[in-house]
């Protein structure tokens, strides 16, 4: 069967989109207002998306089922199957006491709060995010930096920031093979481009970390610390 999307069904693009965004909408809200369980909330933006494309954009029922079942597998097997071992990785290394000893050997090479930011937020969870990806990174690098003292608060949105830059490349380069593969664009070009813009946030964002940690003061200014 052969359906070829519409992305303006409702004559209006605003109104398109709004209803585009239904489903992210019902997933992050019912997440970050209503603390339900994350895999209901997956559920019931999966349930939105499915009703969004059906009754909106007009996708057979039976193709819109086959593509959640193929993002399912999607989800559960090649990206799933990263995440699970890097956190089988991560939960060894605290067993065993390795753990420690890395956030411990990170912590003692100095005391500056900024410098720490810059080797375990931005240095070392860019490693975590070549190598896993999809939120890893940001746990992860998180946990060490409450460890040492950071506010949760403060040590998930350092996190964050930090994980801008290494994001594109993140879980062995996943994005830019679904990029490449989705739109038919030739991967090593795509790559290519990828990898001529990168430099330039990379050199953005340990700048733009400190200035969120330490605010105006950490470049000679008056005013309070951000966090």
């Amino acid at each position: 069967m052969t359906w070829q999307q519409i992305y303006d069904p409702l004559g209006s693009m605003f109104l398109s989109t709004l209803l585009a965004a239904v489903p992210v909408v019902v997933m992050l809200a019912a997440l970050g207002f209503f603390h339900i369980k994350a895999h209901i909330a997956a559920g019931m933006g999966l349930a939105a998306a499915l009703l969004v494309a059906v009754f909106v954009y007009g996708m057979p029922v039976g193709m819109a089922g086959r593509a959640a079942m193929l993002g399912g597998f999607t989800g559960l097997l090649p990206i799933g199957w990263i995440v699970l071992n890097i956190i089988f990785l991560h939960q060894l290394t605290e067993q065993n006491g390795s753990f420690a000893v890395l956030q411990d050997s990170l912590s003692g090479i100095t005391e500056d709060r900024r410098i720490q930011l810059l080797l375990i937020a931005f240095c070392f969870g860019a490693f975590f995010e070549g190598a896993a990806g999809f939120g890893t990174p940001v746990a992860v690098t998180a946990a060490i930096l409450i460890g040492l003292g950071f506010s949760p608060l403060a040590a998930s949105g350092l996190s964050l920031i930090a994980n801008t830059a290494p994001v594109a490349f993140g879980a062995l380069g996943t994005p830019v093979i679904t990029l490449a593969k989705v739109h038919g664009y030739d991967l090593m070009e795509v790559t290519a481009m990828i990898g001529r813009q990168l430099p330039f946030f990379s050199l953005m964002v340990p700048f733009w970390l400190i200035w969120a940690f330490a605010g105006a003061r950490a470049c000679g200014r008056s005013g309070p610390p951000s966090w």
